[in-house]
C-alpha cells in the first residue's frame, strides 16, 4: 500500500466568518516570496503552492486577485536588500485597496521584526486580513493578534537559529582548510577534496607567467599590457549557464592584480579577510563589507596548506612592491 500526505488546508465555513463584505469590495493580494535565485531554480513545487493561493483567494469569494511574484529570489532577512514586491504590498494596504493578503507561509512576508510589525500595524489599520495555507487571521481579534505575534517571533527566531548554525558549521570546516568555494585559475580540488593545482600544464604555465612578468617589469599595469601587446590569453572562471567554466582571454587589468594579491598562489588557505557589518541607512539596516584585512589576521589562515606557485616571501615582496606603487 501506499501512503498519501494530505495537504492541511483551510477550515472555509470559520474562514469566512471573519470575512465581511468591505473585505470582498477590496481585492486580494497574494505574495509570493523564495529566498535565492536557486530555490527559484530547483523549487518548483513550492512556487506552484505559493501560486495555488489564487485559487483559496476565489474560494473566500475575492473577484480581484492581485499576485505580487517579484520578490522571488529575494531574501528578507536583516541587511538585505529591500524587497520591491513587499514595499508594493505595504503600500497598497496602507492606501485602502486591500482586503485580504494570502502567502503560503507567514515567513515569506517577513523574517525581521521590523518588517512584521509594519505589516501587522497597517493590516490592522485599514481592516485587512491576513491568511496563510492553513488559517485566516483578523488583526481586530485578540486572540488573531496572538497567534501572528507568536508565528511572527518564532519565524524570525528560526531564521537566526538556522543562520547561526550554518556559519558555525561554515567557520568549523574553515578552521580545518576544507571550505572551498570558487577555486581561483590554477586549482582545482581532486577526488580527496584537496586543493592541488590544475593538471592541465598550459593553465600552470599560464599563471607562472603572470607572476615572472610582474618580478620583470614591476607593476600591474606594466604585467597587464605586456599580455596584451603579446596577444596572450590567460585562463578565467566565467560563469556559463549557470556553473563557472574555466575560459581563455585576454586578461583585464583588475585580473592581473586578483591573481598577484591572492595568498591562494602562496600555498596559503585564508577565509574572512572581508568581514562584513550591519549599518543603518535611510532607516534601514544594511549589511556592507568592511576592508580587506591582510591573510594573516583573517578568521582562518593556514599557511603551507598546498602546492604554491610562489613562495610566501615572494608573495610578501610582491605585496610590498604594490603597495610601493600604490
Amino acid at each position: 500500500c501506499t501512503n498519501t500526505i494530505k495537504e492541511k488546508k483551510m477550515n472555509l465555513p470559520e474562514a469566512m466568518g471573519k470575512i465581511m463584505p468591505a473585505h470582498l469590495a477590496r481585492k486580494a493580494i497574494v505574495y509570493l516570496r523564495q529566498s535565492s535565485l536557486q530555490q527559484v531554480k530547483h523549487n518548483k513545487q513550492s512556487q506552484r503552492l505559493q501560486y495555488a493561493l489564487v485559487d483559496k483567494a476565489k474560494a473566500l469569494g475575492f473577484k480581484h486577485i492581485e499576485v505580487i511574484d517579484c520578490d522571488l529570489g529575494a531574501s528578507a532577512a536583516a541587511g538585505a536588500q529591500q524587497r520591491e514586491g513587499f514595499k508594493q504590498l505595504l503600500a497598497s494596504v496602507a492606501l485602502g485597496e486591500v482586503g485580504i493578503v494570502l502567502s503560503r507561509e507567514l515567513s515569506r512576508l517577513s523574517r525581521t521584526d521590523k518588517d512584521w510589525c509594519q505589516l501587522m500595524e497597517l493590516c490592522q489599520l485599514f481592516n485587512t486580513l491576513i491568511a496563510d495555507a492553513d488559517h485566516l487571521y483578523d488583526l481586530n481579534l485578540l486572540d488573531d493578534q496572538l497567534v501572528l505575534g507568536i508565528k511572527g517571533t518564532l519565524s524570525v527566531v528560526e531564521l537566526k537559529v538556522l543562520k547561526l548554525r550554518l556559519l558555525q558549521g561554515m567557520e568549523e570546516k574553515a578552521k580545518r582548510g576544507e571550505l572551498v568555494r570558487l577555486l581561483a585559475p590554477g586549482y582545482v580540488c581532486d577526488a580527496s577534496g584537496n586543493i592541488v593545482k590544475d593538471p592541465n600544464l598550459r593553465v600552470q604555465e599560464a599563471i607562472e607567467l603572470v607572476f615572472k612578468k610582474f618580478r620583470e617589469l614591476g607593476s600591474i599595469r606594466q604585467t597587464y599590457r605586456w599580455f596584451h601587446e603579446e596577444n596572450i590569453e590567460l585562463p578565467v572562471n566565467k560563469a556559463l549557464g549557470g556553473r563557472f567554466q574555466l575560459v581563455w582571454k585576454l586578461p583585464t587589468q583588475s585580473f592581473v592584480s586578483d591573481v598577484l594579491h591572492n595568498p591562494l598562489y602562496a600555498g596559503a588557505y585564508v577565509y574572512g579577510r572581508r568581514p562584513s557589518e550591519v549599518i543603518v541607512k535611510e532607516g534601514r539596516a544594511v549589511k556592507r563589507q568592511k576592508g580587506v584585512r591582510p591573510p594573516e589576521e583573517a578568521k582562518v589562515f593556514i599557511p603551507d596548506h598546498h602546492p604554491s606557485y610562489i613562495s610566501w616571501s615572494d608573495y610578501e615582496r610582491n605585496q610590498q612592491i604594490m603597495r610601493s606603487n600604490g
